[in-house]
């Protein structure tokens, strides 16, 4: 799997995303800046990990959705190529239009750091094939403003069409208010284009990947990916 890590000022998160990348693919990653204007050829994934693009000014994500690169990433999954964004990388990818909504304030509006359970809507997708539908995972969440919102319209799309891919639950799978930590709709904590090729979503699966933290849980979405590609 031939991977790049999106790096915007203020980002944060990509050294781990790139470790990630590379002990799952056994491929260094290509790091591509802010101002760079084309994808290196044969990139199968591109990720837009999280941090705090341009110190969260203007909103979230905003300043970066309108960065050169961006331009090469939307040209890049409407050809069909991969794309996952995860924290900011999620408020990125709702600000530049690849994907529906917007990302709020945490309903308590506090900064939330901590370890959450993700109930895995579907298992037929290149980020999900390596778990099962309906199992729940618990992987670090580290964000002041994840919670999910769109009209009714675009929830009901997204409900209807099977796009919300990972959704905040209690550790036996039930969606519980008191486990939606940031107050997202319907417990959203990841969703899918319409292609199915652009996912975003909150939490740090590249953050439980390795035993040594205790917790491999989040190594599935990255594993996945690389079998996906490789029976492509």
């Amino acid at each position: 799997m031939k991977s790049a890590v999106v790096v915007f000022p203020g980002i944060n998160r990509e050294r781990d995303m790139a470790r990630t990348l590379k002990l799952v693919s056994g491929k260094e990653p290509a790091m591509l800046w802010h101002a760079d204007t084309e994808i290196p050829t044969g990139t199968d994934l591109i990720v837009i990990p999280g941090g705090f693009s341009y110190g969260d000014y203007l909103r979230c994500g905003a300043i970066a959705a309108r960065s050169p690169i961006m331009v090469a990433v939307t040209d890049f999954a409407a050809k069909g190529g991969l794309v996952l964004g995860v924290c900011n990388g999620f408020q990125i990818l709702c600000e530049s239009g690849l994907l529906p909504g917007v990302l709020m304030r945490n309903q308590n509006l506090k900064f939330i750091c901590r370890d959450v359970y993700l109930k895995v809507e579907r298992s037929d997708t290149p980020f999900t094939r390596s778990y099962n539908a309906g199992q729940v995972i618990r992987v670090p969440v580290a964000h002041g403003e994840g919670n999910y919102i769109a009209d009714g319209e675009t929830i009901a799309k997204l409900e209807g069409e099977g796009r919300v891919l990972f959704r905040y639950s209690s550790p036996d799978g039930i969606f519980d208010p008191n486990w939606n930590h940031n107050g997202a709709l319907n417990g959203i904590a990841g969703i899918l284009n319409g292609k199915g090729n652009v996912l975003g979503m909150m939490p740090h699966p590249e953050n439980h990947v390795e035993t040594v933290i205790g917790n491999t849980e989040g190594r599935g979405l990255f594993s996945g990916l690389v079998d996906h590609l490789k029976a492509a």
